[in-house]
């Protein structure tokens, strides 16, 4: 398996640091609203390369962290007069909703900033008495970049070229810096935020420190890949590897994995442009498998192009592996029972042949656009070869394969058994009577297990209506 590294900017073969297993940290989002389709991304991707590893046989380590302190958080807390837990907690729950929606696995561990500030106060404790970070006047405290002499080896920017333009740093209290290029990892509370105590003052830390601690927390001082958005290399991801290295005089990430860009009918994703959407506003017009299988259709390093065109034409490629798996699927019902011929030996063995391309594609740095076209072949295959009169050994076979190779890429391609009309109509009355008996647990309880079957209810004023999501 290789893995292009961002930081030597080439493909590399994939060496774990301890056999059998990896050690994954995955960014995660700003919880302050709802995750929109640039978030979705690294979240599809990452989970698609955890998921081939598992196939191969690792054991994966997950990690993927909430922000859950931020001044966007504390500015909408303010807006709503609550406190930011609030805001924080409520679209975590949300977040984690669209992630099932997208069929992608829970991490490992979530953990959230909030709950590893002692962590955060320790690192921050050791870059200072190691010489590389100081407090100022206020209580702020900055890492003195040019003490790590190594800075700028993952965004490969030169440190003279940094301070000539090195607006990209600044933060407000830019006098006390001892060099501009330096940058918080504490900062003082200001009126009406969240606070901690520390040795320094009262106040919350920056946020690059909050990845070096959680990752060394849970996967320990050297991990094997760390991922995110591209967005993320400079500064975040290189200010992680300045702290975490300068900290635990180890190699933080053996291998550093970004996605490209997500545009909009080629522009960027902006509020301003009207061109902003969250998950949520694409489960209202598709199945979010189609939105994965979408994500997916591109190799993750690529630019991606998010349009209308697109997403039905990744609407009609999902479909097809759907349609193939439901035909192979009513050809069991009749198939013969006896053991396969041997042209169906013949056959099942030439399947195998895309299984083996699908796993060259992931083999070369999880290239999921040639995995695909591998999933289509077998596909194809299936709708030419296997008929009505077909042993039911040989449907199966090439029915589990398309689903397992569907599976490693996080797509659900057999429909589920629908619920009948006649069971609805059923468990609507049943809801009607247990309201009238004031048994609003039941009713709910009804109501959520309809919604989860993908049917929705209306209460009217004619009395209750009901349609298929």
């Amino acid at each position: 398996m290789k893995i292009f590294n961002t930081l030597s900017r080439k493909k590399e073969e994939f060496v774990p640091i301890e056999p059998g297993k990896v050690s994954m940290y995955v960014c995660g989002p700003t919880v302050y609203n709802l995750i929109h389709i640039g978030n979705a991304r690294p979240m599809i991707v990452f989970d698609t390369a955890r998921r081939y590893m598992e196939h191969k046989g690792y054991a994966v380590n997950y990690v993927s962290n909430f922000t859950d302190v931020d001044d966007k958080i504390i500015k909408k807390a303010n807006e709503e007069g609550v406190d930011p837990s609030v805001i924080s907690e409520r679209y975590i729950a949300e977040c984690k909703k669209d992630m099932e929606a997208l069929n992608v696995k829970p991490a490992t561990t979530h953990p959230q900033a909030t709950n590893e500030i002692a962590g955060m106060i320790d690192m921050i404790q050791t870059l200072i008495d190691k010489g590389h970070a100081y407090v100022a006047e206020d209580g702020t405290v900055y890492y003195k970049t040019r003490s790590f002499k190594q800075y700028g080896k993952l965004s490969h920017k030169n440190l003279d070229d940094l301070r000539s333009g090195s607006r990209s740093l600044l933060v407000s209290g830019e006098d006390q810096k001892q060099d501009p290029l330096d940058f918080v990892l504490w900062k003082p509370k200001k009126e009406g935020e969240p606070y901690w105590e520390s040795p320094w003052c009262q106040g919350r830390p920056g946020w690059h420190i909050e990845c070096s601690v959680m990752s060394k927390k849970y996967l320990g001082d050297e991990i094997d890949i760390h991922a995110g958005g591209e967005d993320l290399i400079f500064p975040h991801h290189e200010n992680e590897i300045a702290q975490s290295e300068a900290a635990n005089d180890k190699e933080f990430a053996k291998y550093w994995m970004h996605n490209g860009f997500l545009n909009i009918d080629n522009k960027k994703m902006s509020k301003s442009l009207g061109n902003f959407f969250t998950v949520r506003d694409i489960s209202e017009k598709y199945d979010l498998q189609v939105l994965r299988f979408f994500m997916l259709s591109a190799h993750y390093r690529s630019p991606l192009n998010f349009s209308a065109d697109l997403m039905e034409a990744a609407k009609n490629g999902l479909e097809r592996i759907v349609t193939s798996v439901t035909n192979l699927h009513y050809l069991l019902e009749n198939a013969r029972s006896d053991a396969m011929t041997e042209a169906e030996q013949k056959l099942a063995e030439e399947a195998k042949e895309y299984i083996a391309k699908f796993d060259e594609a992931m083999d070369d740095d999880f290239n999921t656009a040639d995995a695909i076209s591998a999933i289509f072949e077998l596909v194809k295959f299936a709708n030419t070869h296997v008929t009505e009169g077909a042993s039911r050994e040989f449907i199966q076979a090439i029915k589990d394969e398309i689903i397992l190779l569907s599976d490693i890429c996080g797509l659900i391609v057999e429909k589920k058994e629908e619920i009948l009309d006649a069971d609805i109509e059923a468990l609507i009355q049943e809801r009607q009577e247990a309201r009238k008996a004031k048994n609003f647990a039941r009713a709910d309880e009804i109501r959520d297990t309809l919604l989860a079957q993908g049917i929705i209810l209306e209460d009217t004023r004619e009395g209750v209506k009901w349609k298929r999501a």
